[in-house]
């Protein structure tokens, strides 16, 4: 075998393992002016979009901010609305008042900022200035003798008819009385017996008595059916003037207080000249005139007395003001955290009539955050607007038509809904929603005519470049928001080992992470070890410490790893050799808190047909993503080695002491090593671990995690005894993204520890091996003693023993086939 030593320039130097800031850095100066949206950096395409969403204020430019949680989404709409200061239409009070045509269907007024309370206070005193008013003009002697005459005159009319029915029954002995059925009084005829009088019904008894003939008693029946007629025609005469003088009467009072009204109400008329206020005023005299017994003082009834419950008749005059924007002097902004549906859109109010019933009225009309920010913005979690009930889409209807109804939601516990319908309200509000990417793309493709009426797209990134200019700038806003929390002063190291963390935070040496709330966490935390400390100033010291204890308390999962791989539960070597074993490289966690770990995976080869079994697929544990991966490393087999040769063999590959679902191509090099270490009976050094996904054509492609599954070897290995020989190999493309921590640096420095960079299957191989890849001859095989000569090598000899020698005379070339009859 052509054995050969690691090459050193594979071999990764203590420089590239991390970015060093400089400390100088760290003296940047504060400007004494600040504009707010000078703080926010690393954000120019999100706030090049929300600016044209802010000052475009047209129907359906609506913002949507999208961007991971911390990257400072809501702080930029503030600060960005704050600089800005963006016009605003007119500001506008709105009003709800009684509908006296049709109750159900509220009349909405709408005044300039300002003018609903003073239209309000006007019109109070007008309805009590009516009211005093009618009072003093019914108790004036003019009236009063203008009704009595009214009075009167029909009384003498009345008196007249009732005479000349009563001296009738008089002549025949009868007489009118009143009598008293349950709560109804009413004349009935009665039989004059002496000087008494008796019903007609109970003449009879006197028959018994002897007090009347029998023939005496039906006569008078026959005149008292004969007057039955004429009673109903005179009670009807009477009740027709009584009718009658109820309508002079109140014919009188309408004349007599129309002026009041005419004059109090066009007092109002002149002053408030907002469109539907003249309207409106009409109604209120019209209802006033035809209602003057309300403003007379009449005192409640006695049913109103005995059920507790007063109603208040001058409340349908009342003015319902739902937003007062007197005091508003700048657009409102309205950040809406608990986006129900009353929140949003408002609500009407019920009230118990004091008998287990409910009822609404115009007065308990309420407003939304949506009206509260009309005319400027209002700001909402996208997640949390689609999940209330039912207002995801109210909210898109209103922001489709512009026009915002506020109804009653019936909730299974509470009173029936109210059937009140108040007249919509044209809309002006800027909508910003706060979301992830994801629900973003859900809404947008799912949801329709989500991309109307939002319009405008706004994508917050979790990263920024790092060049000298910006991380200048981030170090501002990192003493910024050091001054702002009142923590201790942060020196030099503090501050380079805070964007070294940065950096880590996004695994790239060439950016910083714009999650501020990491930041902000982390210096919080690192001011608290050092007050622990008693120490003035916070140093890189307490900033690790900060870091390191912050794993700590979610590393549990992390510590239940190490010890199972400690008490050799978990199998894993890391040192000697062995025939289709390799290290491969696993992380586990999330964004915030992610750790990496070794993971044995094993190959075995047997005759076969070319295929290659993924255990973790069959076992229903394997991620589409790694079984992509298993299907490249098929194709890159057949590419290297199967235009010569057909593939004549089985293959399994497994992860092993793996129970969890495992996805990702991340362990392809991983794979493909150890399958063809099985397949030539190269043994693969265990001190080595690799991660690397690969394509067909044999380059090496980067993961994720690199920093997390160098350090998890990097730990092991030191529980286990560094001897020098360990060591990681890693995508020449993930170099860039290696933030170390100190110690892993150290241990390179000190050549305890090795770290290598590879872009090609050939050099993964050469590395773990030891051996020589192999190059293709001109021949098209590949060279003897070599890796992939072994493999060529061990294909013929699989495919000779599961192949007739008639069918493999017919798979070579006829200018070969005289040879292999010698052969044999």
């Amino acid at each position: 075998m052509a054995y050969l030593k690691p090459s050193r320039q594979k071999k990764l130097l203590p420089e590239d393992l991390k970015y060093i800031f400089n400390p100088d850095i760290a003296n940047v100066e504060l400007t004494s002016i600040q504009k707010p949206i000078l703080s926010i950096i690393g954000q120019e395409r999100a706030i090049k979009a929300l600016s044209l969403g802010v000052e475009l204020r047209k129907q359906g430019y609506n913002i949507f901010i999208t961007g991971l949680s911390g990257t400072g989404k809501f702080t930029t709409v503030q600060k960005m609305l704050e600089t800005l200061q963006p016009e605003c239409s007119m500001m506008y009070d709105y009003a709800y008042v009684n509908n006296f045509e049709d109750e159900d269907r509220p009349i909405l007024l709408k005044f300039k900022a300002g003018k609903a309370i003073k239209f309000k206070k006007d019109m109070l005193r007008s309805i009590e200035f009516i009211k005093t008013q009618v009072a003093k003009t019914f108790e004036s002697e003019p009236f009063s003798k203008n009704k009595e005459k009214l009075i009167t005159k029909y009384h003498t009319v009345q008196s007249k008819l009732m005479g000349a029915f009563e001296e009738k029954l008089t002549k025949d002995s009868l007489t009118l009385a009143q009598i008293q059925e349950g709560e109804t009084v009413h004349p009935e005829i009665f039989a004059v017996v002496g000087e008494k009088a008796f019903p007609v019904q109970s003449l009879n008894e006197l028959v018994t008595e002897k007090v009347l003939t029998k023939k005496r008693v039906e006569n008078i029946k026959k005149k008292y059916i004969g007057y039955q007629s004429e009673l109903r025609k005179v009670f009807k005469e009477g009740f027709k003037l009584n009718n009658q003088l109820k309508d002079e009467i109140e014919t009188l009072e309408q004349g007599a207080v129309k002026k009041i009204v005419t004059l109090s109400l066009n007092e109002l008329k002149s002053k408030f000249r907002e469109k539907g206020v003249s309207v409106y005023l009409n109604m209120v005299a019209n209802d006033i005139l035809n209602n003057i017994e309300i403003f007379n003082g009449e005192k409640p009834s006695e049913e109103e007395l005995e059920s507790g419950l007063i109603i208040d008749y001058l409340k349908e005059y009342e003015v319902n003001i739902i937003l007062d924007n007197s005091k508003q002097k700048d657009c409102p902004v309205i950040v809406e955290t608990s986006p129900t549906y009353q929140n949003l859109f408002g609500s009407i109010e019920k009230y118990s009539d004091g008998s287990g019933g409910w009822f609404s009225d115009f007065t308990g009309i309420k407003a939304g955050s949506l009206l509260r920010a009309n005319g400027g913005y209002l700001i909402l979690n996208a997640a949390d607007a689609y999940s209330e009930p039912e207002v995801w889409k109210a909210l898109k209807r209103t922001l489709y038509y512009g026009k915002m109804e506020i109804q009653d939601k019936h909730s299974s516990y509470q009173a029936s809904p109210s059937v009140m319908k108040p007249e919509p309200i044209k809309l002006e509000t800027k909508v910003i929603l706060l979301g992830s990417s994801y629900t973003y793309s859900v809404l947008s493709t799912y949801e329709d005519d989500f991309n109307k009426i939002f319009k405008v797209k706004a994508e917050f990134d979790s990263e920024m470049k790092r060049n000298d200019r910006n991380v200048e700038k981030y170090v501002e806003v990192l003493k910024r928001l050091i001054i702002k929390e009142k923590l201790k002063e942060f020196d030099s190291s503090a501050i380079v080992k805070v964007l070294e963390y940065s950096a880590r935070y996004v695994e790239s040496k060439n950016k910083l992470t714009t999650r501020f709330s990491y930041i902000i966490d982390l210096t919080q935390e690192a001011n608290y070890w050092a007050s622990d400390g008693g120490e003035e100033f916070v140093t890189a010291y307490h900033v690790t410490q900060a870091y390191e204890s912050a794993r700590e308390r979610h590393g549990l999962y992390e510590t239940k790893f190490s010890e199972m791989f400690d008490d050799g539960t978990m199998m894993i070597d890391v040192s000697g050799s062995r025939v289709g074993q390799i290290n491969g490289l696993a992380v586990y966690g999330d964004d915030r808190y992610a750790f990496g770990k070794p993971t044995r995976i094993t190959a075995t080869v047997a005759l076969g047909n070319g295929s290659i079994i993924n255990v973790e697929r069959e076992a229903g544990l394997s991620g589409s993503s790694h079984n992509k991966g298993v299907l490249v490393i098929t194709g890159y087999l057949k590419g290297k080695f199967g235009k010569n040769i057909p593939l004549s063999f089985n293959a399994s590959l497994v992860f092993e002491q793996g129970y969890g679902l495992i996805d990702g191509d991340s362990a392809s090099i991983t794979e493909i090593t150890a399958l063809l270490s099985a397949m030539t009976e190269i043994p693969i050094k265990q001190s080595f671990a690799i991660t690397g996904s690969v394509n067909q054509k044999g380059d090496i492609q980067p993961i994720g995690g690199v920093n997390e599954k160098v350090e998890g070897f990097y730990d092991l290995c030191k529980t286990r005894g560094l001897t020098g020989k360990e060591g990681v190999i890693i995508p020449i493309q993930n170099v860039q993204d290696l933030m170390l921590k100190d110690e892993v640096v150290k241990a390179v420095k000190e050549k305890k520890f090795s770290i290598y960079a590879i872009s090609k299957v050939e050099e993964a191989l050469e590395l773990l091996m030891g051996v020589k890849a192999g190059k293709k001859l001109a021949s098209g095989h590949y060279q003897a003693n070599t890796i992939f000569g072994e493999v060529e090598k061990r294909l013929k000899e699989m495919r000779r023993k599961v192949t007739p020698a008639k069918q493999l005379q017919n798979d070579v070339p006829n200018s070969k086939r005289k040879n292999i009859k010698r052969k044999k």
